[in-house]
């Protein structure tokens, strides 16, 4: 495995977590507990770009590498759950970087720049459950890659409280980064598990 794919899980947490911490001390009165992440690269908020640019599309991309160094590692007799899962993981990274390339509207959230944001996040994590699903499916018997399966049924199921659940029940900005860290943290499993 290339020193680069054994890193790029690692790397988009930390590059996803930065530059939330950071942007969001630069923007007055953003709360990490209440507002949701994409408000700080929504049009018209200041260092916009940069955000987009550093908290989606870099770690989106780091993800999809993640997808496809898994890919390249699967075993040679990987049926059709873990090859179906593992696109689907690569589909889900291409729906979080996409979030930066369209922003949003936060004057109108009902717009179409706002509806194709919300379309990108959907992606995100409509393809990231199943395709972590299909991952611990194909890979439940296999010991070495124990970990990955079970972090996959983790993440996928703590994603998905957080998709449908979780808001209701506790602050949305909370809410929102667990399902982020949760995700990440799969990520850096993912890019890992197990050593070649």
């Amino acid at each position: 495995m290339s020193g680069a794919v054994r890193w790029s899980g690692l790397a988009a947490a930390i590059v996803f977590a930065a530059s939330l911490l950071g942007f969001g001390l630069a923007l007055p009165g953003y709360s990490q507990v209440v507002h949701p992440v994409a408000v700080l690269g929504a049009m018209g908020v200041p260092h916009a770009l940069g955000f987009n640019l550093l908290g989606f599309v870099l770690p989106g991309a780091l993800s999809a590498t993640v997808a496809m160094g898994l890919r390249r590692r699967l075993p040679g007799d990987a049926g059709w759950s873990l090859r179906v899962g593992v696109q689907l993981v690569l589909l889900s990274a291409l729906g979080f970087a996409a979030m930066g390339l369209l922003p949003l509207d936060p004057e109108d959230l009902d717009n179409p720049a706002s509806s194709l944001h919300a379309t990108a996040w959907m992606l995100w994590w409509v393809a990231f459950v199943p395709g972590a699903l299909l991952v611990a499916l194909g890979l439940r018997r296999r010991v070495a890659w124990r970990m990955l399966a079970s972090a996959s049924v983790a993440a996928a199921l703590s994603v998905l409280f957080v998709a449908l659940l979780a808001v209701e029940l506790m602050p949305a900005g909370i809410a929102q980064r667990s399902g982020y860290a949760a995700w990440l943290g799969w990520l850096c499993i993912a890019s890992r598990n197990p050593r070649a």
